[in-house]
């Protein structure tokens, strides 16, 4: 496991480096999300500020007279709207008589239609039917000094004169109104009466001027284009006239009188129309003429446009006895260009407090002839709209911060990851091949050579393959050379074993026996390279074999081995088992040879054959000194002692190497453990 979480580890490192700019890039992204929903949710709480702010002045509009007037003239006239057409005044009449008030009320009703910079007019009818059908005719026009008729005069085009004509329901109504008995009023304005004479169809003035006509008229003594202060007596500069005249209308009245609770204001009065002109003396062309030149309109409903922020809605609606009537509905323009849809998606899916609750309003405005309510709607969409543009600002920037961190890890890939996972790649090379043979090993890292760190440890590396070859060649030279002694030495010693065997030819020869295990040994390690490889290749003959009388035997013969106090406690019958006689004798013998070199001198080195139903078991037991535990799992290994000069008192620590390698190929085991007192080797065979 280790190994393979070590293999690991080189791509355990790109994969850092990469998560690294990895969380780099998502944190830049949750960066810009962060600052576009804290932009989303000011720009979301600052438009519900716009938009209270927005319904508290087209409220405050609504209730000022002006949108009184526009609500109480439903719908709005318009700049082809000729000749005038009577507005609905949130007042109940016109004080005509009085200059100041008939100005202020036409002024803050704001019904008069401006003609140019000098002149305006305002037609009107006052909102409570008790005051008469009378319609109010309200203006003023710039001119030179005024003539006035002289009372009597039958010819009235010999005086500045206001012509002033009436259509309702197929009647027409025409008046000649001139200027009368001029008086200078606190010195310095001129107040003059404007006498209404009525004409029939054939254009024939009545005799007697009609006595329900009212109207006045003031001249300012100042000079419209004089400066500040300058006196202009006796000038002939022009001058603003401001007129104010009551029109009686005769089918108004009648139905008044006929009806003490009619209709107010009429239902067609959007049908009358009148046409104001103020002439000169004699036949010249008109002062001032409401169907020519207009160039403005009165404030009208439809002018609220401008003060409702983009895609918010207003509707307006006039309460009745049995329920509401809708006179109008206008919707905010100049909605925001619609950002790209990746941006809008993002943008719509960014939480805000309170975003997704509907922005409703509602306000009521009382006027003298009904209960109007408006009910504003807001548009949340128009706040995503205008952090599109922030959006996409901020998307530049996250480009920008994205490139350059996806070019950071393109040049730490190329510059360092690449060659990295090149050396590593090399270096689990040379470690397979290490492993897998002793051949030189034939990989070059001269390639990764630098100036850097990285070169720097591929040029140590480099070196080092270097001399681990130079190991390997020395290696191999010594390995030929011990394979050389040992095919010398087994030459030499199998001459005289086989002589002493002609010595020895009873079967029944101990020495005989002892000769004959002299000679597999020798034959074992000749032509190998190393005791290992001879002892892993030995090749045994497995038999049947009566391991009660061999150990039995075994231990009787101890002692011409050189091992004494061998006790042996056998079974009462033979036990049968498969194994290899001189094979096993060898492990049993350096397992003894092994209590013999521990024990302390004189205590006995015991031997116990137990048998079960799976097989037997032989327990060797001393007296000594416990295993280290640290050598416990390795002692079977080869050339592992616990003596740090093994080597100079024979012993290579192979002896237990040679047991483990036996009993596995005869199908047993070998263990060790430590007991009370000493050292005990547990060796498992099969039964035949």
């Amino acid at each position: 496991m280790s190994g393979s979480w070590r293999d690991r580890v080189p791509f355990r490192l790109r994969a850092f480096f990469r998560g690294v700019f990895l969380l780099l890039a998502l944190a830049t992204v949750a960066l810009a999300l962060s600052v576009l929903r804290e932009e989303k949710q000011l720009s979301y709480r600052g438009y519900r500020e716009l938009f209270g702010k927005s319904v508290e002045q087209v409220t405050a509009r609504l209730q000022h007279p002006t949108g009184q007037l526009a609500l109480l003239n439903p719908p709005p006239p318009g700049h082809a709207s000729m000749p005038l057409q009577p507005l609905v005044l949130p007042f109940s009449a016109i004080d005509f008589d009085d200059k100041a008030k008939a100005q202020q009320a036409a002024e803050m009703a704001g019904c008069l239609v401006q003609y140019g910079a000098t002149a305006e007019l305002c037609v009107a009818v006052g909102n409570n039917p008790r005051a008469g059908g009378f319609v109010y005719v309200v203006g003023a026009f710039a001119s030179g000094p005024l003539v006035a008729h002289a009372i009597g005069n039958r010819d009235l085009g010999e005086a500045h004169r206001l012509a002033v004509e009436l259509s309702m329901r197929g009647q027409s109504y025409r008046w000649i109104a001139p200027l009368e008995t001029t008086t200078r009023h606190r010195g310095t304005e001129v107040r003059g009466r404007l006498t209404g004479f009525s004409e029939d169809g054939e254009r024939r003035l009545a005799r007697q001027p009609d006595k329900d006509f009212r109207g006045w008229l003031w001249q300012d003594a100042d000079c419209l284009d004089a400066s500040p202060g300058a006196s202009a007596e006796g000038s002939d500069c022009p001058r603003r006239s401001f007129f104010s005249v009551r029109l009686p209308v005769e089918v108004l009245r009648e139905e008044l009188y006929a009806n003490p609770h009619p209709a107010w204001p009429p239902p067609d009065l959007s049908d009358v129309r009148v046409h104001v002109r103020v002439l000169p003396p004699g036949e010249g062309t008109a002062i001032f003429d409401s169907d020519r030149g207009r160039s403005s309109r009165p404030f009208a409903l439809s002018d609220l446009t401008s003060q409702l922020l983009a895609g918010e809605r207003l509707r307006i609606r006039k309460k009745t006895e049995t329920g509401s009537t809708e006179i109008v509905s206008l919707t905010g323009q100049d909605l925001p260009l619609e950002p790209s849809a990746l941006l809008n998606l993002i943008i719509r899916r960014l939480p805000a407090d309170g975003y997704d609750q509907p922005l409703l309003a509602h306000s009521l405005i009382a006027t003298p002839v009904g209960t109007f309510e408006a009910e504003f709607t807001g548009n949340v969409s128009g706040v995503d709209r205008s952090l599109g543009a922030v959006a996409a600002r901020l998307s530049w920037f996250v480009a920008a911060m994205l490139a350059a961190i996806l070019l950071a890890w393109i040049a730490i890939e190329v510059r360092i990851i690449r060659r990295i996972t090149g050396l590593t790649t090399r270096a689990a090379s040379v470690k397979k091949s290490v492993h897998a043979s002793e051949a030189l090993i034939q990989h070059d890292f001269q390639a990764l050579r630098g100036r850097d760190e990285l070169g720097l440890l591929a040029g140590v590396l480099a070196e080092l393959l270097n001399r681990i070859n130079e190991d390997v060649k020395r290696e191999q030279i010594r390995a030929e050379q011990e394979k050389d002694m040992w095919h010398a030495v087994g030459h030499e010693i199998l001459a005289p074993l086989q002589s002493l065997m002609a010595l020895h030819p009873a079967d029944d020869d101990a020495s005989r026996h002892y000769i004959h295990r002299m000679q597999r040994a020798v034959r074992v390690l000749y032509g190998s390279a190393s005791p290992g490889e001879a002892i892993l290749s030995a090749t045994l003959q497995v038999s049947t074999l009566d391991i009660n009388g061999f150990l039995t035997r075994l231990a009787d013969n101890a002692v011409h081995a050189g091992i004494e106090g061998v006790r042996f406690q056998g079974t009462e019958h033979p036990v049968t088992v498969k194994a290899d006689e001189h094979s096993l004798e060898d492990v049993i013998t350096h397992v003894l040879s092994n209590a013999d070199r521990y024990r302390p001198r004189g205590s006995p080195i015991d031997i116990a054959l137990g048998e079960s139903a799976s097989g037997v078991t032989v327990r060797i037991r001393n007296e000594g000194p416990p295993i280290d535990a640290a050598l416990l799992d390795r002692i079977f290994e080869y050339g592992v002692s616990d003596a740090a000069d093994s080597g100079a008192h024979g012993n290579r620590g192979q002896g237990l190497f040679v047991a483990k390698t036996y009993m596995a190929k005869m199908g047993g085991t070998i263990a060790a453990a430590n007991v009370d007192g000493g050292v005990e080797f547990v060796l498992s065979l099969g039964l035949a």
